[in-house]
């Protein structure tokens, strides 16, 4: 059991898989960074000094200021600004990662679809095209052929 494992963990997809992991995580936190203290700051700014972190519909009755006050009492809330946040931060990632796909697509070199076999006169052999009546060369009708 132990030899298959070791088998399957030194797969060179296992390694693959693994190392995008690991990079994706630290993309992630990256992306984070870049949208919680790049991107929403001077949108806050722009939308009348509005910290996004800090919106929140509190649905109990107990007044509270901030949202990490309302966190820390344990108050039932929607936390509608980390969602803002989460939900720029799932774009910028889906957006990197279409980046990503169109470059690597650009690199791989496209398959070729087979070209069709061309029809050919069944009387002279030459060839025709499709859905031709008669053959240009032998002026043979061809209803059947190439129809």
């Amino acid at each position: 059991m132990i030899k298959e494992f070791k088998q399957f963990i030194m797969r060179g997809n296992v390694i693959d898989m693994a190392v995008g992991i690991i990079i994706g995580a630290a993309f992630g936190k990256i992306v984070s960074s870049l949208v919680d203290d790049v991107i929403m700051p001077p949108l806050g700014l722009i939308m009348g000094k509005v910290d996004f972190s800090n919106l929140f519909i509190n649905l109990s009755s107990t007044e509270v200021a901030t949202f990490a006050e309302a966190k820390a009492l344990g108050l039932p809330i929607i936390a509608y600004g980390a969602f803002l946040n989460t939900l720029v931060n799932f774009l910028i990632v889906g957006f990197a990662v279409f980046l990503l796909i169109k470059q690597v697509n650009k690199l791989i070199p496209k398959k070729e679809e087979p070209a069709a076999e061309p029809l050919l006169c069944p009387y002279c052999k030459s060839e025709i095209k499709e859905g031709a009546t008669r053959c240009p060369h032998c002026t043979s009708e061809l209803k059947e052929v190439a129809a």
